[in-house]
């Protein structure tokens, strides 16, 4: 099933250098019409999808799960009014659950990404992740080795830490990850791939292939 439109990238490939209010409001139907409406639609049905293969994301609905598209720009020297991408994370408590490692999805005019993991982890549950790599530093290893891990989404990404305390310290050499701050991985994709049929599909199929390193995750919270 085919969600979106070519004017779907177009749109989002014009905000960039348009990104004010007045141009945006000139615009707004055709955001409506093309970027926001069938993002929504999509969503909608990518939670559906993860739902009939067993993949646990409770029950949700799209608006629970769909960022805006308006940016907070009270703390930041940008002040552009508007994110030139739009994105959702499919996981239980939606996008409120930013460590759950769900399925964050981002499309925009120039990349489209499936994320997953902990993304600035709080000091708990960071803590909780080192003592899981200080506990089995050689099972995150054969997890991040798989192949088809390597291939679609490379490797484990994040800030590190110079130095850490011990214990975690003494296995810095055996699993240099304990040192990271945040534990996230993506894969790219070709923009136009939203304009495909099987585009959920392929998100679905990827999105398994991380299924074993988010359970690894998982288990030190549980």
């Amino acid at each position: 099933m085919n969600y979106f439109t070519p004017e779907f990238l177009q749109f989002l490939r014009e905000l960039p250098a348009n990104n004010n209010r007045d141009w945006f409001h000139e615009n707004k139907k055709h955001y409506e019409e093309f970027v926001k409406f069938p993002f929504e639609k999509f969503v909608t049905n990518l939670i559906e999808a993860f739902k009939n293969e067993g993949l646990a994301v409770g029950e949700l609905t799209a608006k629970e799960c769909i960022f805006r598209i308006n940016r907070d720009i009270r703390f930041s020297q940008d002040k552009s009014p508007y994110k030139i991408h739009v994105s959702a994370l499919i996981a239980p408590g939606g996008r409120k659950s930013m460590n759950s490692f769900g399925a964050y999805i981002e499309l925009s005019g120039e990349h489209v990404r499936l994320y997953s993991g902990a993304y600035q982890p709080s000091p708990e549950l960071l803590q909780q992740i080192r003592q899981k790599i200080y506990d089995e530093p050689e099972r995150l290893q054969e997890l991040i080795s798989d192949k088809k891990f390597k291939q679609n989404f490379g490797e484990i990404r994040g800030e590190k830490n110079k130095r850490i305390n011990k214990p975690f310290s003494e296995i810095i050499e055996k699993q240099h990850l304990i040192l990271n701050k945040s534990f996230y991985y993506f894969k790219n994709y070709d923009p136009e791939i939203v304009l495909e049929n099987d585009f959920i599909k392929q998100l679905i199929k990827d999105y398994k292939i991380i299924q074993p390193l988010n359970h690894y995750f998982e288990e030190a919270i549980l």
